[in-house]
């Protein structure tokens, strides 16, 4: 019967949450309204009702729900709840005052921290401070809120503010057959081109066989190597996490530069390249491709394109095995500029507004670590980015 009055109420748009339904039903199991009906209502409407809008609807649905009723014994018990509702039973949420009063542990003491707990728990936890489990202010589990942990068991981002995640995650590849949204991005790519005659000689020469042929007095068919535009790019592109947000975006720049370059080839990474990246998303912990492969298999002539968004934590950019999802020997910040003394010519572009870059000081550090050469993955982005590397 309780149940069913949960979701009359939610039917009626009286906004109640799980964690209220529980409170009334443990008020009820320490028999604080002696199951009577109007100590019920009472109990009732203080812990479901937050906002006196409210109570004309709370009151309908109690009366429809309840009417005839004089106690509410056969209400005690309470009906089964869905398994999928205590999966996320106490998800936190702060005030943004309550979030500042939250201190991060710092990096050493996290995962040191972590290795104390991992030894010393036994069992599940919920809605606590300091063990592994849900909810809560404990930098260790999921569906809760720290300033900096390590997500373990949660499906997706909530807050942004995981720096490890303790999931095998699977990630999709992007979609190169995609067409454009609009032309004018790939009038843009096209800004990057210079053209060459290079390889065999399959193309007729028009000119050079007439002047031959006049010359000799026969015809002499001349040809030539077609007219190629000789700019060869390496594309890494980040993927998951955040970036799913701005997977559409991603796809029709991706589509555009397989079509615009004949010298192609694209390498995925997740945040920030590490010493690996790979060309399969769904076979990404099969095939990686070390990225000191990558870079010495392409020369440095190549035009170096990366596609992120650059929000992630610090660490993963400046501390050994900052990497969200594994530990990395070296920092972000040594492989990339790895990959830019290799390839002098790169940019970057970043699918968030700039003026919103500010307010992420990952994408700060980014953004110097190319020599400012970021750009938003607009369309005046994009050709500003293009005559970056043309220079």
């Amino acid at each position: 019967m309780l149940l069913s009055f949960f979701t009359a109420l939610r039917d009626a748009r009286v906004p109640v949450t799980l964690r209220e339904y529980l409170t009334l039903l443990r008020a009820m199991e320490l028999d604080l309204a002696g199951k009577r009906v109007e100590e019920f209502y009472v109990l009732a409407r203080t812990a479901l009702v937050k906002n006196e809008a409210h109570l004309d609807r709370f009151d309908r649905v109690f009366g429809t729900v309840f009417k005839g009723w004089e106690t509410v014994g056969e209400a005690v018990e309470p009906a089964p709840i869905p398994e999928e509702w205590l999966r996320k039973l106490a998800e936190k949420y702060l005030t943004e005052d309550e979030k500042a009063e939250l201190k991060a542990l710092g990096w050493d003491r996290l995962f040191e921290t972590l290795r104390q707990r991992l030894a010393e728990q036994k069992g599940r936890h919920q809605g606590g401070s300091k063990w592994i489990g849900t909810g809560g202010t404990s930098p260790f589990g999921a569906y809760g809120y720290n300033p900096e942990g390590v997500r373990i068991g949660q499906d997706g981002n909530r807050n942004f503010r995981a720096v490890k995640v303790w999931d095998q995650r699977a990630f999709k590849d992007l979609d190169d057959s995609r067409e454009l949204g609009t032309r004018s991005m790939r009038v843009a790519l096209r800004r990057l081109r210079r053209f060459a005659r290079t390889g065999a000689a399959e193309e007729l020469d028009l000119d050079g066989t007439i002047r031959e042929s006049a010359r000799k007095g026969f015809i002499d068919v001349r040809l030539r190597p077609e007219r190629r535009n000789a700019v060869k790019v390496l594309l890494f592109l980040d993927v998951g996490g955040s970036m799913d947000w701005h997977v559409a975006l991603a796809e029709e720049l991706f589509s555009a530069a397989r079509s615009e370059f004949k010298h192609f080839a694209h390498f995925y990474f997740h945040n920030c390249p590490y010493e690996a990246v790979w060309t399969e998303n769904r076979r990404r912990h099969e095939e990686r491709i070390p990225l000191l492969d990558a870079i010495r298999t392409y020369g440095s002539d190549y035009r170096v394109v990366f596609v992120g968004d650059a929000s992630m934590s610090p660490y993963e950019i400046a501390h050994p095995g900052g990497s969200v999802e594994h530990w990395n020997e070296e920092p972000g910040a040594v492989w990339l500029e790895r990959v830019l003394g290799h390839f002098p010519k790169a940019v970057w572009l970043n699918p968030i507004p700039a003026e919103h870059w500010a307010y992420t000081p990952s994408i700060g550090m980014i953004r110097r670590i190319v020599s400012d050469r970021m750009f938003p993955l607009t369309l005046e982005g994009l050709d500003g980015a293009m005559r970056a590397l043309l220079r």
